[in-house]
């Protein structure tokens, strides 16, 4: 499963395609042009840091060493040794599993798909319900220790046109096995005390820990698929876009701030995906409310320290090299954005830390807040959230001593 060569061959694919989902497209708030390509994985503003030397920096070198405590230490509360030290170890399972395919060029769940460690089994099981199945790959995926869990049809227009040889980033071929019909996407909530801190080195912690839960969860998961006989690639940020994944498994909305936002967890969200053959139902995604809300905040575009949030409606013109064309949606300066985090040495959620989703649904009124953010009574819930904002930035201090 791949992308033709023949340019005139990869666009009657791309308008089949298109066709084939401009239904579920529409409900799901998801908006393609003729001009739409596949997006090219060594594009990507992180995979740029390593070939592109209009992104490379001596700030660039310093954000990649600091993950390897190499670097110098910032000053400050949040960017202490000890701060830098949790963030990398919150890192640690995610690192391993995606340095052991080195050798050969393969960085998992990055810039290659997750290997498998066991094969298919010899005998398929039987599956005369896909509707029972969904529930139980659901079920098996929360006690493995996701959070969300949606299913979708498999779509090969948010699949990478190619992906990267990390030995010296070349292209190299993005290939699925054949028969790929559905893609299983989990959830994995980052802890909302930590997105408090950022910026600090600190919050860095909660992005880490979720990449090392995702690594595990989605590898075990993929395995139970497997040994039922089926095919079943686990797979993170590697081999296609998980956001229009994600909002087509009906777990939330894009929004202003680049991030899907769901109705459980808000934007504090990490997620990963599971390619598989496995006969099952798929979940039916509707728009939620997210985006209107979207046109009438801007607190993320105004709390940007880089500036790299778009101000105004969503648009179908894009220049940034590191973001997909042909989508009409809110498109950030991804250079300015991955600037600051350079200089920072470490990764920046303020936009999430200060979205007006970012609260603890357990509690009745923020419960109150959503049913009104998500209706037409949503600029109720934008003056609610200036009178009340829940965005105040806690110390990281004040998250070690538990305070």
């Amino acid at each position: 499963m791949a992308w033709p060569s023949n340019r005139d061959d990869n666009q009657d694919k791309l308008d089949a395609l298109r066709d084939k989902f401009a239904e579920s497209d529409a409900a799901a708030g998801i908006e393609t042009t003729e001009d739409f390509q596949p997006f090219n994985q060594i594009n990507d503003m992180f995979t740029r840091a390593f070939w592109d030397d209009s992104v490379r920096s001596k700030h660039t070198d310093a954000f990649f060493e600091s993950y390897r405590m190499q670097a110098t230490y910032r000053k400050g509360d949040g960017f202490r040794q000890k701060d830098f030290a949790l963030r990398n170890a919150s890192w640690l399972i995610s690192d391993v599993i995606s340095d052991r395919g080195a050798a050969e060029g393969r960085r998992e769940g990055f810039q290659a798909p997750i290997a498998a460690d066991t094969p298919v089994a010899e005998t398929r099981a039987e599956i005369d319900d896909p509707d029972k199945m969904a529930a139980e790959v659901k079920r098996i995926a929360q006690f493995f220790g996701a959070d969300l869990v949606g299913i979708t049809e498999m779509d090969e227009r948010w699949l990478y046109a190619s992906r990267v040889d990390t030995r010296d980033f070349s292209e190299a071929p993005n290939e699925l096995p054949e028969g790929m019909t559905s893609v299983i996407v989990l959830g994995h909530q980052m802890e909302r005390e930590l997105v408090a801190t950022y910026p600090s080195a600190l919050a860095g912690a909660a992005t880490g820990r979720e990449y090392s839960h995702e690594a595990a969860i989605v590898m075990q998961l993929a395995a139970y698929i497997r040994n039922l006989g089926y095919e079943a690639v686990a797979s993170m940020n590697d081999t296609g876009l998980v956001i229009p994944y994600a909002v087509k498994a009906g777990l939330g909305e894009y929004a202003r701030n680049q991030m899907v936002i769901t109705p459980e967890f808000g934007p504090r969200l990490r997620f990963s995906k599971i390619f598989t053959s496995l006969p099952l139902t798929h979940d039916i995604a509707e728009k939620l409310g997210v985006a209107a809300f979207c046109d009438i905040c801007t607190k993320c575009a105004d709390a940007c320290p880089a500036k790299a949030l778009p101000y105004g409606p969503p648009e179908t013109s894009n220049e940034d090299q590191s973001s997909i064309s042909g989508v009409k949606k809110w498109t950030s300066d991804a250079k300015a954005c991955f600037g600051y985090w350079a200089k920072l040495r470490s990764d920046c959620a303020i936009c999430m830390r200060v979205c007006p989703f970012n609260r603890d649904f357990s509690k009745p009124e923020n419960r109150m807040w959503l049913r009104l953010a998500l209706s037409r009574f949503r600029k109720w819930a934008l003056w609610w959230d200036q009178k009340r904002p829940q965005d105040a930035r806690l110390k990281p201090t004040d998250w070690w001593s538990g305070t």
